[in-house]
């Protein structure tokens, strides 16, 4: 049997994340993402260089970026000869895609591979009715001019009405946001205590930009230099004034903006290698990623939509033979405020543990000063396949300057999934 190798996290990259119709509204996917991997060839001496493999992908997609990972990787000046592969799991994509790649890497499949994501709002896909689509479809085909003004028989101008992209999930029709008031509800997370965490997000954002631990993390996109909603004035006081965005009429809403991520545009990327590779380029390792894994609930009759990483941390420490105990820093996905403290109630509630997840005991409450140090996603905003990454390089970046510590990664994703991954450091 082959011995595994290690998977080492050479850097990362990342465009500045802006939210949505502001600073890149005349860019796509394609532009971001290409922009983001021409900086971390850069920034690594991958120009004109083979890398084994891209693995990238976006959620909100056009149908002409039918590949976009093979696309993004030939703008960005890569060997012709490095293959492009697009995947998709919602909030998950770029933080899968790493663990895809560190599975190659470490069976020796691969010797290279970056795990990348972008995503944007202001350049969604609007498309027509299954009506009026199906007759363009009928023109496409016809033969005669007759046959192409009888494929508009019975037509009517409201065919024309453009579908906007819906982020509601198709098993339910609900949006997250939705789902997530469901959550705060059932698990009792106040309105408080959402806007204290989002606060805390803000400011420890904030401080890490003062700090410039982002300095060598920032590829400039469209004249921006820096994600344009960390606010470091945020307080507690302004976050209370803000009405509910999904609960508007109960009387019980508690998701408001100012606690919810916002619509983002953003694109980032992680070089992953064995330490050969790495080592023979004179290229640093940060850190290890070291194991992963992904799980999935029955959101659809009742278990929370966002609740899922609870089962693929769980999952993936029993694996490893490890508890809360053995983490120093845990770095928990923002989707919404109410997301984090339902999970780590969670995990701390016996029944849950016992019933959900099948242990004999609570995982543990965990240290908040343990917490998403440099901030998280209700700070920085979420471009949705592109948050795995900028936690998987925001990670190995704080551990290379800590010898000897654990870090868990945790992301919720729509469709009732969540991907969970452990880092190690180099040192």
């Amino acid at each position: 049997m082959t011995e595994l190798r290690k998977v080492a996290i050479v850097g990362s990259a990342r465009i500045p994340f802006a939210r949505g119709n502001t600073a890149y509204v005349e860019e796509t996917n394609l532009s971001m993402l290409g922009t983001v991997l021409a900086g971390l060839a850069d920034k690594f001496g991958l120009k004109g260089e083979k890398v084994d493999e891209v693995v990238a992908g976006s959620v909100i997609g056009h149908s002409r970026d039918f590949n976009i990972a093979r696309e993004a990787a030939l703008d960005a000046g890569l060997s012709p000869r490095t293959p492009g592969t697009t995947m998709q799991i919602a909030c998950g994509t770029s933080l899968q895609a790493a663990l895809m790649l560190a599975a190659k890497i470490a069976s020796g499949e691969i010797d290279s591979g970056i795990a990348a994501g972008s995503d944007t709002v202001s350049d969604s896909p609007i498309v027509f009715g299954n009506k009026f689509q199906h007759r363009l479809l009928d023109v496409n085909k016809a033969r005669s001019t007759g046959d192409k003004f009888k494929a508009f028989k019975g037509f009517s101008f409201g065919e024309l009405t453009p579908v906007a992209p819906s982020v509601n999930e198709p098993r339910t029709g609900m949006s997250m946001g939705q789902h997530c008031e469901l959550m705060a509800r059932e698990w009792g997370i106040t309105r408080q205590a959402q806007d204290e965490l989002a606060v805390a997000s803000h400011r420890n954002a904030a401080k890490a930009y003062d700090d410039g631990f982002h300095d060598d993390l920032l590829v400039s996109c469209a004249g921006l230099m820096r994600d344009n909603n960390v606010r470091a004035d945020a307080n507690v006081e302004k976050m209370a004034s803000l009405k509910p965005a999904f609960d508007k009429s109960s009387g019980h809403g508690t998701l408001t903006a100012g606690n919810s991520t916002p619509l983002t545009d953003g694109a980032s990327a992680v070089l992953l290698a064995s330490e050969e590779w790495a080592k023979a380029r004179g290229l640093p390792i940060l850190a290890y990623l070291t194991t992963g894994r992904v799980a999935g609930n029955d959101f659809a009759h009742g278990e929370g939509l966002l609740m899922a990483p609870t089962i693929a941390v769980s999952e993936m420490l029993a694996r490893r033979g490890l508890s809360f105990e053995d983490i120093d820093y845990f770095e928990l996905h923002e989707a919404f405020a109410a997301q984090v403290l339902c999970t780590l109630k969670a995990w701390n509630d016996a029944d849950y543990c016992k019933n959900v997840l099948g242990r004999d005991s609570v995982l543990g409450p965990i240290d908040p000063a343990k917490i998403n140090l440099k901030g998280s996603s209700l700070a920085y905003g979420h471009p949705f396949a592109a948050t795995g990454a900028r936690i998987l390089g925001l990670t190995a970046k704080l551990l290379s300057t800590e010898p000897g510590k654990r870090a868990l990664l945790s992301v919720c994703t729509a469709g009732g999934q969540g991907v969970a991954a452990i880092v190690e450091s180099a040192a």
